[in-house]
C-alpha cells in the first residue's frame, strides 16, 4: 500500500505540473465555457417551458452543447493521460530502476491508474463547478435539488467513462512498446467507436460501445423528458413528452449503462494488470 501511495502522489504531481496537462486543461475549460455561454444566451433569448431550466445549460446549443463536448472530449483526456503510462518508462529505463526499489509491480500500475482517475475527477469537478457558476450568473435560475442530484450522477458517470478510456490507453501502453504506436491505437479506437455510434446508433450491437452507452445514459439524466433511447433526438424529445421521468426512474434506466461501462473498464485494466505483472522488464 505504501508503494502504491508513493507512485500515486508522484504521478499526480507529474500530471498537474506537465505542460501537456496544462494545455489540455486550458482547452477543456475554454471549450466548456464557450458551450455554456452559447447555451445561456439561447436560454435567455427563448422561453423554455420546463422545470429543468438549469439542466438546459448542459444540453442546449446542439450540436455543440456541453453534453456533446463531454461525450467527445472526455475520451481524449483519458487517452492523453494513459497512452504512455507504462511504455515510456520502460523505454527510458526508469521502470527497471523503479522496480529495483522496494516497490511492488502492482503498486506501480495501480498507482498510475488511480492518479489518472483522480486527475480526471479534479478536472471534471472543477469544470462542472465553473460551468454551473457561470450559468447561474447568466440565467439567474438556481438548480433544484433534483437537478443537483442529476448533475452529481452525471459527473460520476463522466469520471467512470473517462476511466474506461484511461484503462484502454494503458492497455495499449502495456502491450505496445512504442509510445507513438500506443497513442495511434488508442485514438483509432476512439475514432472507430465514434463513427460506429453515428452509423449504427440504432442497432443493438452499438450497446457494447462505451461511447454509445455513455451518450444514452447522460441523455436520460440531463433530458428528463426522454422516455425512449430510440430515434427521438434529445433536443426535441423534451418538447414532445409533457411528463418527464422522475429521478428514480431515470436512475433505473441509467444503472445498466453504468454497470456496463464499469465492467468494460475493469476488463481493460485487468488485462493490463495481468500482462504487466507477467512480463519481463530489463534495464537499458
Amino acid at each position: 500500500m505504501q508503494g502504491m501511495i508513493t507512485v500515486f502522489w508522484k504521478e499526480l504531481a507529474d500530471d498537474f505540473t506537465s505542460w501537456r496537462f496544462i494545455i489540455l486543461f486550458a482547452i477543456v475549460f475554454i471549450a466548456g465555457i464557450f458551450t455554456t455561454y452559447v447555451a445561456a444566451q439561447s436560454i435567455r433569448e427563448t422561453v423554455i417551458e420546463t422545470r429543468f431550466v438549469f439542466l438546459s445549460l448542459f444540453t442546449t446549443g446542439a450540436p455543440f452543447s456541453f453534453l456533446f463536448f463531454v461525450v467527445v472530449l472526455v475520451p481524449i483526456v483519458g487517452i492523453i493521460l494513459g497512452f504512455d503510462a507504462i511504455n515510456s518508462e520502460k523505454n527510458s529505463g526508469t521502470m527497471s530502476r523503479l522496480l529495483s526499489q522496494p516497490v511492488y509491480r502492482d503498486a506501480v500500475i495501480n498507482g498510475k491508474f488511480l492518479a489518472g482517475v483522480v486527475t480526471m475527477a479534479v478536472m471534471m469537478t472543477s469544470l462542472m463547478l465553473l460551468v454551473g457558476g457561470m450559468g447561474l450568473r447568466m440565467i439567474g435560475v438556481p438548480p433544484s435539488s433534483e437537478e443537483a442530484i442529476r448533475l452529481i450522477v452525471f459527473l460520476a458517470l463522466s469520471i467512470v467513462y473517462g476511466a474506461f478510456w484511461l484503462g484502454l490507453a494503458m492497455l495499449f501502453s502495456v502491450f505496445l512498446n512504442r509510445v507513438a504506436t500506443s497513442a495511434m491505437a488508442a485514438i483509432a479506437a476512439w475514432i472507430f467507436s465514434f463513427l460506429f455510434m453515428l452509423v449504427f446508433a440504432e442497432q443493438p450491437v452499438s450497446r457494447i460501445f462505451p461511447l454509445n452507452l455513455f451518450g444514452e445514459a447522460v441523455t436520460v439524466l440531463l433530458v428528463p423528458g426522454v422516455r425512449t433511447l430510440g430515434a427521438i433526438a434529445p433536443s426535441t424529445s423534451a418538447w414532445m413528452i409533457p411528463n418527464p421521468l422522475s429521478l428514480g426512474q431515470s436512475l433505473l434506466i441509467v444503472w445498466p449503462h453504468l454497470v456496463s461501462i464499469i465492467t468494460l473498464m475493469v476488463i481493460c485494466f485487468a488485462i493490463s494488470y495481468i500482462k504487466f505483472m507477467r512480463e519481463e522488464i530489463r534495464s537499458t
